[in-house]
């Protein structure tokens, strides 16, 4: 059975009976047998019902919402802007998927010679609880408009969420089969990934899960994306403009409650104004409110469960013990709900878990660096490679320094990371491989064909 739990009381909100393997089975080669037929659909067709998926988001934005922040604690401003960005990004690949897609004139000795983009087949994905709509509509948008059909397993403690995505896809007019929501447990994921028909795999989520994906994928030959966690390392120079990057840094460590791939953690601090910016961080994090996540007032909600909350926590007390100074925060609330305060770790140094895991909450790092060169070398210093930030009045410098000397999969100069449908988003080294979003998302789950004609 699985459960779905409310992190701001704890209390029961749903129990949902895993699919058995028959069930699971059908759904397969339901979607083997319909990937015939979508495969065949024009792309006018393809980006209609996208559209009409759009339509369908912001019509129900506010119940779409509301259900996010009941599952997993999401503050409920956040989730609104989520359901928006989905609306966004189906829109975005009906607009452009038709032309990501067109064939590719080669000039070569032959006659004629092109690539053609064509569709694989049925794509499973597999994703997290912490962006519960984002994640799913990334995927789903450019892998449909492509002409596959798609199968979600989504995180248990967002099931009716994953129902919700399903029953949009069915309502806008897509096909039965084209896109379906499996309900079943982490461990039972080979029964999908091992049947012949199921083409390739994206995931979003943990180092160890990714790993474990990844390991079943090779044995059984099927194509990999994979989009993992991230330390994500914040460079502010010492002649950077100090109020606009506190607040950057605390704004984009706070996204949702910290549960983000993508979320500033480690923030490295040129010598000459780490004090300065200890102390305006520190003020400015424990303003921040916490409380009832459908409370409009407050900052951060809950974690997305007790048993994350208590994980995260253990990474702060270790931080601390290893010599790390509390500034705020740092302690597990007295009340019902998988609460976790904002919390400014100053001191944090390599050794640390604070400096080298994946902190996935609201707990920032500051550490200082003795001059830029320093400042980059820690940044770097990281088994992750998702995104990175620097700050800095130089411009020219700043846009170098993203360039050429953070390794990451983006950069960004005197602003937060973020994903854009226009943009590509993906990571190096655990932070994952494969690219989402922008051409080079809708082309990762195609067959990149050569076709030559004498």
């Amino acid at each position: 059975m699985i459960q779905s739990i409310n992190p701001s009381n704890n209390s029961l909100i749903a129990s949902y009976q895993e699919y058995d393997e028959k069930r699971i089975q059908s759904i397969i080669e339901n979607a083997i047998a319909q990937f015939t037929n979508w495969s065949g659909v024009s792309f006018s067709k393809r980006a209609e019902l996208l559209k009409k998926v759009a339509a369908i988001l912001r019509e129900d934005r506010k119940m779409l919402a509301e259900l996010m922040t009941l599952e997993m604690g999401k503050p409920i401003i956040q989730s609104y802007a989520e359901v928006d960005k989905c609306a966004w990004v189906c829109d975005y690949y009906a607009e452009n998927g038709e032309k990501f897609l067109m064939d590719e004139i080669v000039q070569t000795d032959f006659s004629k010679s092109y690539i053609s983009f064509q569709p694989l087949g049925v794509i499973l994905a597999i994703m997290p609880w912490n962006f519960p709509l984002w994640q799913v509509f990334r995927f789903a948008a450019p892998t449909l408009m492509a002409g596959n059909t798609a199968i979600l397993k989504h995180a248990s403690n967002v099931s009716g969420c994953a129902l919700e995505i399903e029953k949009i896809f069915l309502r806008a007019g897509f096909p039965e089969f084209t896109f379906s929501t499996v309900l079943l447990s982490s461990s039972r994921i080979e029964e999908i990934i091992s049947h012949p028909s199921v083409q390739a795999v994206s995931l979003t989520g943990s180092v160890p899960a990714g790993s474990s994906v990844a390991s079943l994928s090779g044995r059984y030959l099927k194509k990999t994306l994979l989009e993992l966690g991230g330390s994500d390392p914040y460079v502010v120079l010492r002649d950077a403009d100090l109020k606009l990057a506190v607040e950057t840094c605390v704004t984009s460590r706070l996204i949702n409650a910290g549960q983000s791939c993508i979320a500033a953690k480690r923030f490295i601090v040129e010598a000459p104004i780490y004090d300065e910016f200890v102390e305006l961080y520190t003020n400015l994090m424990a303003s921040k409110k916490m409380g009832d996540p459908f409370d409009e007032t407050n900052d951060i909600g809950p974690q997305a469960s007790s048993k994350l909350r208590d994980e995260l926590h253990q990474q702060v007390v270790e931080s601390v013990s290893k010599g790390a100074v509390l500034k705020t925060g740092g302690f597990i609330p007295d009340y019902k709900g998988a609460y976790y305060p904002p919390t400014v770790l100053s001191d944090v140094q390599p050794g640390m878990p604070a400096f080298d895991e994946e902190i996935f909450g609201p707990v920032a790092a500051i550490v200082k660096a003795q001059d830029e060169d320093d400042a980059i070398r820690l940044a770097n210093k990281s088994i992750f490679g998702l995104g990175a930030a620097v700050f800095t009045n130089d411009v020219a410098k700043g846009e170098l320094i993203a360039r050429n000397k953070l390794r990451a999969g983006s950069c960004f100069v005197n602003a937060f990371v973020r994903s854009d449908p226009r943009l590509p988003f993906g990571g190096i080294q655990q932070s994952g491989y494969g690219r989402e979003l922008s051409i080079f998302g809708i082309r990762e789950f195609v067959n990149i064909k050569t076709v030559v004609v004498k």
